[in-house]
């Protein structure tokens, strides 16, 4: 699988995103159908899990603080209160699903931000990127 974040392609993927060292996300393809299936824990700025999905579905949301929104090809998912989109994939190929929008704090207590143009941890800067992840995972941070 082959997934873009921000300006950065990460080829020949797992489906699985580590962010900083830890697996953050995993993404996959429903053979039935090919809807995309999204594995997600949200964390808060403490390393505290608030959000998990889990195939595409909210299956934790403490304080009922988030909805998720979906389609065969798209996940998102919004902050309640603020309407602050925390997250957002789009399947574009059968093997390749691309996260160009997304802020959201790692487990180690670092904002992620994700725009088309770059993705930023802290303040370290991904942009432009092409990988070869060679059937593991697409690392960043």
């Amino acid at each position: 699988m082959d997934i873009e974040i921000g300006s950065n392609l990460y080829r020949n993927s797992n489906g699985v995103i580590d962010i900083e060292g830890v697996p953050l996300a995993q993404l996959a393809v429903k053979p039935s159908n090919g809807a995309l299936l999204v594995n997600f824990a949200l964390f808060d700025q403490a390393g505290r899990m608030v959000a998990k999905i889990v195939d595409s579905t909210l299956a934790f949301n403490e304080k009922r603080a988030y909805e998720l929104n979906k389609s065969p090809n798209t996940v998102e998912l919004k902050e309640i209160e603020s309407g602050k989109l925390v997250l957002r994939l789009e399947q574009r190929e059968p093997d390749r699903v691309v996260i160009n929008k997304a802020s959201f704090w790692t487990i180690k207590g670092h904002l992620c931000e994700i725009s088309p143009t770059e993705c930023r941890i802290d303040r370290h800067r991904l942009s432009g990127g092409d990988t070869d992840a060679k059937g593991g995972a697409a690392a960043i941070g």
